[in-house]
């Protein structure tokens, strides 16, 4: 039989009477509390111009980004007639649904706003936290896995792995391309960057690669993941995680094109 059984890995980490600890939550935790703590460590060192309340703020808001956008995209691009039958479902974020793509809009809107407040350069902000975020991104997929969910299109590949949600039937563990590419590849491309200095001080170049690197991994990711059940394939063939690749893709080229433009100053 070709590929490996799915192991059976319960997405309950532990519980304590009514109140459950799952993998998908903690990855989100582990992942939020990592970037405030390397974020911290960078502020100092490389004298960035924010206090540690600002750091610390900074997370909450980004946090706040992550929720609220990531649900709400979800609930645009992927949600079915439930929620409009049942709205309470809305905020059940328990019972999954999150969209990254939604996520990336909320966490931008969400710096920008901060930004603003405490009068510091955007581009500034999100050149810092954008090194940071594949870490969270890797833990999403991980839990993913574990929750036997955005498993890859039916395979013969050696390394396939047949998810019982899937059918049995051997499939691409894209969960763990994507854990790959976008979590440690992008990681290590985007560190390397911000301990460049040439790099670092080109404000919105990280930023850029950021969004550009992603995008490019998720449309490139997506030929092997299995299309969402309710929306199948969409125009031109493309899944939504293409077409929302798409605006992503066009916003990270204008912001490196920016930080090549002759008349550009940098810090």
């Amino acid at each position: 039989m070709i590929g490996f059984t799915y192991p059976q890995i319960s997405p309950i980490i532990f519980s304590i009477g009514p109140v459950a600890i799952r993998w998908y939550s903690m990855a989100y935790l582990i992942g939020i509390l990592f970037a405030w703590w390397l974020a911290s460590l960078r502020i100092k060192k490389y004298n960035l111009g924010l206090s540690p309340q600002n750091c610390e703020d900074a997370a909450f808001a980004a946090t706040l980004g992550i929720i609220l956008g990531g649900r709400i995209g979800y609930i645009l691009f992927y949600g079915t007639a439930q929620y409009w039958q049942n709205p309470w479902e809305v905020f059940a974020i328990w019972h999954g649904g999150m969209s990254f793509h939604g996520g990336i809009f909320g966490v931008i809107i969400a710096l920008f706003i901060f930004a603003k407040m405490i009068k510091y350069p955007f581009l500034k902000l999100t050149d810092l936290v954008s090194p940071l975020v594949p870490v969270g991104i890797f833990l999403g997929r991980i839990a993913n896995f574990i929750n036997d969910e955005l498993w890859g299109r039916v395979t013969d590949v050696a390394w396939a792995v047949r998810f019982p949600r899937g059918g049995y039937l051997p499939r691409h563990p894209s969960q763990l391309y994507e854990a790959c590419l976008e979590g440690i590849l992008l990681f290590i491309i985007l560190n390397l960057m911000w301990c460049n200095s040439k790099c670092r001080n080109r404000t919105g170049l990280i930023s850029g690669a950021f969004l550009l690197g992603y995008a490019a991994v998720r449309v490139l990711m997506e030929q092997f993941r299995e299309p969402d059940a309710q929306l199948g394939f969409l125009w031109c063939g493309l899944t939504m995680g293409q077409w929302l690749s798409l605006p992503i893709t066009i916003l990270g080229v204008c912001l490196i094109i920016r930080c090549f433009l002759p008349h550009r100053k940098y810090s």
